[in-house]
């Protein structure tokens, strides 16, 4: 594995890419990171994150998360949980984090009553996440960072953005979620792969002023 070819195909904002990006750091994997045309190494859906390995691409971040601690399954951490159950659990809480995506999208790309629907069901997701999937645990695993944990911090490197545009205060809505967090960034693999929540908000603003929505 050590001769393994690794490429991220990306963009420094995605917070799907910072996903792959904090699994590989998470293994130590060495990869080439690009931001470039993707049409061609994703033809179906045409975005990023892209994962080449040896050639092949892995396409959707959370498939290549599973990807990576699969084939590097000798490289720790571990990512997903070995108890079937409970990975099972750690995969049904991947996919109800993928369809927060949609609803914080709203926030900074719609108005009026759109905009207040998608802001209301982000909040209540995040609160869902708080209750049911965090809890009192430092880590959503667990006692480890691992899977979920991943799937859901690159939110968290928009939350200033989401915050700004929505007016309103993740951390008096969800404070365990924000303490958690905090605890990720943390890790060295969280805060390197992160993007400064400050550009994210300026880059979504000029977006918002090209839409005429400012």
């Amino acid at each position: 594995m050590e001769n393994d070819e690794v490429i991220l195909l990306d963009f420094w904002a995605s917070m799907l890419g910072m996903r792959v990006r904090i699994a590989l750091a998470e293994k130590e994997i060495k990869y080439e990171y690009k931001e470039e045309d993707l049409l061609r190494m994703n033809p179906i859906h045409k975005k990023i994150p892209v994962l080449i390995h040896n050639g092949k691409p892995i396409c959707e971040s959370i498939i290549a998360v599973e990807y990576i601690d699969e084939v590097w399954k000798d490289k720790t951490p571990l990512l997903l949980p070995f108890v079937p159950y409970v990975r099972a659990q750690a995969r049904f809480w991947g996919d109800y984090i993928d369809k927060m995506y949609d609803f914080g999208r709203k926030i900074w790309t719609t108005k009026g009553e759109e905009h207040e629907e998608g802001k209301k069901k982000f909040i209540d997701s995040l609160k869902l996440m708080e209750l049911e999937a965090l809890g009192e645990k430092p880590y959503i695993g667990g006692e480890n960072f691992g899977f979920v944990d991943i799937a859901l911090i690159g939110f968290y490197s928009c939350f200033y953005a989401y915050e700004t545009f929505g007016n309103f205060s993740i951390e008096a809505e969800c404070p365990k979620l924000v303490a958690w967090g905090k605890r990720c960034m943390q890790r060295e693999s969280v805060s390197t792969s992160l993007a400064d929540p400050h550009k994210i908000y300026e880059m979504l603003q000029v977006f918002r002023k090209n839409h005429g929505m400012e």
